[in-house]
């Protein structure tokens, strides 16, 4: 069998239309001789009835403490009710279709409630099915742990987990991540309004792309897909363009053809808001002492960003919610510390950045000339980012979406 699993998010199972263009999707699969797995998001966003978001809303009304078991049993209705919901819809139109939970479609995880790690999948039920002629519609985001079956949720980007780890499981051809965009895109549109769709990235570029602010597929999902070396395409439910091939290198085949990019070195900016940014001041006598600040901060919980570190001072962000902890623990340890809040991180990916000179140099200069303070930089092979003011943040995007021609 040419397995591949399709992965829906919740606008495109919201509603009668859009379930219409899901069936669609794996009717063209069905034709082009492949055997789909679907895998589901819960149905709609933020205040619609079924919304993950309005489950949780729904329990905690009635007790804001409630048990982290109890939690993830309702987050899990979302995705049940798609499921069946969409199960429903393709065989509608005929087509032989079942609705699973992820621990019926053999997703077995950890016992971490709320952000589970996924240790197994057992295929052989999916397999019966799919030789049976059935199409799985399962649900994402969502296992069950291995002997006392209790549901479980895999945390932010669920759904692009489960069907990433699926395709992996099943040696897909490869997985497809619907979505209500065309593709992966060089900024976020709602900035730059001529952000372009890229047609092909590397894994490592999506995974930077994401960490870095992009709202494109979680980087979970990205890694597992890596591991093993299965392409992932990004496109819209709602038409018929190619959307981007995500694969080992950024140049090569795909879609039957060779993947043309445009004459940046940089793939895309992307951007956080509401961060801070801390400036702690260290002996340059007592080698220990950024030793001793960043297990403090690790002690207390406090995840960091935008590593710097010298004899004198260390820089790093934490997200605004974290603030308040941050300087609690700093004050009690004893470390004098500059805090500077309402900033914003902007960053440019691209692995074929990697050794070209001048690369710096364009990136400072695009700041500069819109008057934009660099507050601290951090880079890597293949990202350079930049902290900056929240206020400039918007036009920092645009500017560097400029200067490096994307």
């Amino acid at each position: 069998m040419k397995i591949i699993v399709q992965k829906f998010g919740g606008t495109s199972v919201a509603s009668e239309e859009a379930r219409v263009a899901v069936k669609n999707k794996v009717q063209q699969a069905i034709r082009n001789g492949y055997s789909p797995v679907v895998v589901v998001s819960a149905m709609g966003r933020k205040g619609a009835p079924y919304a993950t978001d309005t489950l949780i809303g729904a329990l905690k009304d009635v007790n804001l403490s409630v048990n982290v078991r109890e939690m993830d049993m309702m987050m899990c209705c979302g995705e049940i009710i798609s499921s069946c919901v969409m199960a429903a819809t393709l065989q509608k139109f005929g087509i032989n279709a079942m609705a699973l939970t992820g621990g019926q479609a053999g997703i077995i995880t950890d016992s971490q409630f709320g952000a589970a790690r996924i240790k197994n999948i057992n295929t052989s039920g999916l397999i019966r099915l799919l030789e049976a002629g059935i199409i799985p519609v399962v649900c994402g985001f969502q296992g069950m742990t291995e002997n006392n079956y209790k549901f479980t949720t895999l945390g932010r980007g669920g759904s692009d987990t489960s069907a990433a780890a699926l395709g992996a499981a099943l040696k897909a051809d490869f997985v497809e991540i619907y979505t209500d965009v065309e593709g992966i895109m060089t900024a976020d549109p709602r900035i730059v309004e001529k952000a372009n769709i890229l047609q092909q990235i590397s894994y490592a570029e999506v995974c930077q792309m994401a960490q870095n602010g992009a709202k494109v597929i979680h980087p979970r999902a990205v890694e597992i897909a890596m591991g093993s070396n299965i392409p992932m395409y990004v496109k819209s439910t709602f038409s018929d363009a190619p959307g981007t091939l995500i694969t080992s290198e950024r140049i090569g085949q795909g879609n039957g053809g060779e993947i043309a990019i445009n004459e940046s070195c940089a793939s895309g900016v992307a951007h956080l808001n509401d961060l801070a940014q801390f400036r702690i001041d260290l002996n340059p006598q007592d080698i220990t002492a950024g030793r001793n600040l960043f297990e403090d901060l690790a002690d207390a919980g406090i995840s960091v960003g935008c590593l710097n570190l010298s004899e004198k001072e260390a820089m790093f962000a934490v997200f605004s919610p974290d603030v308040e902890h941050t300087c609690k623990v700093l004050d009690a340890t004893g470390f004098k510390y500059t805090l500077n809040e309402g900033c914003g991180k902007v960053s440019v990916v691209g692995s074929a950045m990697r050794g070209v000179p001048g690369i710096m140099a364009t990136f400072v200069t695009a700041l500069a000339s819109h008057n934009i303070a660099i507050l601290q930089t951090v880079d890597s092979d293949t990202t350079i980012s930049a902290i900056v003011k929240e206020e400039y943040l918007v036009e920092a995007v645009k500017a560097l979406h400029e200067a490096f021609k994307l």
